[in-house]
Order: structure tokens, then C-alpha cells, then sequence
């Protein structure tokens, strides 16, 4: 295959700092060991995709970043700080970690505005009036300014997964973690989402994203990152890692969804 051309995020990941970093994180529930030595460092605007088969701790490896999953030993930082245990200092991380669930977790009673400029309102303590206008741009950014009056329930499933992706970008995130955000969504609606976070990709925001989408990761990642039993197996570029895996355990796994 033709390697593509570089995202244009490279460059700005080459020189910049570490946004995002792992060190020897450490995870179990119960007896099953699910993160295993795990080390990982994602450089400002840089866009990690995260693969592997059911199981492999992706999910779990997302979640421990913004503390949803707590960890057993290791380090996780943001932007330099070691994540805080509780408290405001939490909060706060909450509002730099941006998240898009498979699940959308929208209000249902609330309309797709108020979904998106609650937390601004409540936790950035932004006005009223200057939340709205900025949510009125998000929504536009993602395509669905037209359905800002509307119900979670009126939409569909990939307007409501846009809706959650302009409700993470209202809080000026430092990074956004997306734990398999199309999975959840009827295939004709996925790519609606996949180009929303493409364009995000574009424009130099951070991501760490938790996927199935091959063809995602081959467009817009700068980095792949293979994870199985645990363990971060392998990591390369897209056409690396596509064209070329290291280890028998990617190729198996790339041999596995790509001919499905």
C-alpha cells in the first residue's frame, strides 16, 4: 500500500511537550490483571489511536486518564500535574479531559443547548448568555446547530454522539478521550462522527482515541498503538503499523478485522 501523507498534527507532536504520560501503570479487578506495566506518553496535539482485540484494557487504559478507573501503582500526568485523588483539583481535570463515551450520556430531559452549556455554566462559571453563543458554534462546527432545541430522544444516534462531542469541546478541553465513540451507532451514522473528529484531528486538538475503525486510525492518527492482554504491544505510525506490524500478535489481529 501507498503510505499516505503525514497528519498534519506530526510536526507540532514532534517538538511539543508531553500532554498525556504513563509511567509503569499498573490496574486489576479483582484477580484479573487488565493493565500491565503500562507506558505511554502523547505529545501535545498529537493523536493516539488505541486497537486491540475485546479485552485488552483499551477501554480501561482511556478511563484512567480523567481517574473514571483508578489505578494500582504507576503514575498518570496531565499537562505536567500527577492526577489529583479527589477534590477540586478533580474537578478541574475533569474540565482539561475532555470524554466521549460509546454510550452518549446526555440528559434526556434536557435539550441538546443546556446539554451542552451546563458544565460551562456550572464548573468554568462562564454567563449564560456567553456559554449559549459558544455552544451555538460548537453545534455548528459539529453539524447540528439546527437541533439545538431539540431533545436527546428527537436525534439520532450520530447527532447524539455529535452532541456529546461539542458538550466535551464547550469546556476548552486540554485533551479529549474518545472510548470507542462509534461502536454504539448504526453504520450509515458512522462516519457522520469519524469526520467530526477528523476535523478536530486537523486542528491540532489532543486525542487519545479508543477504536475499531481501522480506516480512522490509517486517516488521522500519528500514532497507533497496539494493546493486547494488558500490555502495550507494539506502537508506530499508521502506514508502519498497517503495512508492516512487528509482532504476530498485530499481524493475527490486522489479519482478523481487515478481512471482515
Amino acid at each position: 500500500m501507498a503510505e499516505h501523507p503525514a497528519h498534519p498534527a506530526q510536526d507540532r507532536a514532534a517538538t511539543s511537550a508531553a500532554m498525556v504520560s504513563l509511567r509503569s501503570v499498573d490496574k486489576h479487578f479483582g484477580s484479573l490483571h487488565v493493565l500491565r506495566g503500562i507506558d505511554l506518553e502523547v505529545r501535545a496535539s498529537e493523536v493516539v489511536v488505541v486497537v486491540g482485540p475485546s479485552g485488552s484494557g483499551k477501554s480501561t487504559l482511556c478511563r484512567t486518564i480523567n481517574r473514571l478507573e483508578t489505578i494500582d501503582s504507576g503514575e498518570i500526568r496531565v499537562d505536567g500535574a500527577a492526577l489529583p485523588v479527589e477534590g477540586a483539583g478533580l474537578a478541574r481535570l475533569r474540565a482539561d479531559v475532555g470524554m466521549v463515551f460509546q454510550s452518549f450520556n446526555l440528559f434526556a430531559h434536557r435539550t441538546v443547548l443546556d446539554n451542552v452549556t451546563l458544565a460551562p455554566i456550572q464548573v468554568r462559571k462562564a454567563k449564560r448568555r456567553d456559554a449559549e453563543a459558544e455552544a451555538m458554534v460548537l453545534l455548528d462546527r459539529v453539524g447540528i446547530a439546527d437541533k439545538a432545541h431539540h431533545l436527546p430522544a428527537q436525534l439520532s444516534g450520530g447527532q447524539q454522539q455529535r452532541a456529546a462531542i461539542a458538550r466535551a469541546l464547550a469546556m476548552q478541553p486540554k485533551v479529549m478521550l474518545f472510548d470507542e465513540p462509534t461502536s454504539a451507532l448504526d453504520p450509515e451514522m458512522v462516519g457522520e462522527v469519524l469526520d467530526v473528529m477528523v476535523g478536530l484531528a486537523a486542528e491540532g486538538m489532543t486525542m487519545i482515541v479508543v477504536t475499531h475503525e481501522m480506516g480512522f486510525a490509517r486517516r488521522a492518527a500519528d500514532r497507533v498503538v497496539f494493546m493486547d492482554e494488558g500490555r502495550i504491544v507494539e506502537q508506530n505510525t499508521p502506514a508502519a503499523f498497517f503495512d508492516a506490524p512487528q509482532t504476530d500478535r498485530a499481524r493475527a489481529f490486522l489479519a482478523s478485522v481487515l478481512t471482515h
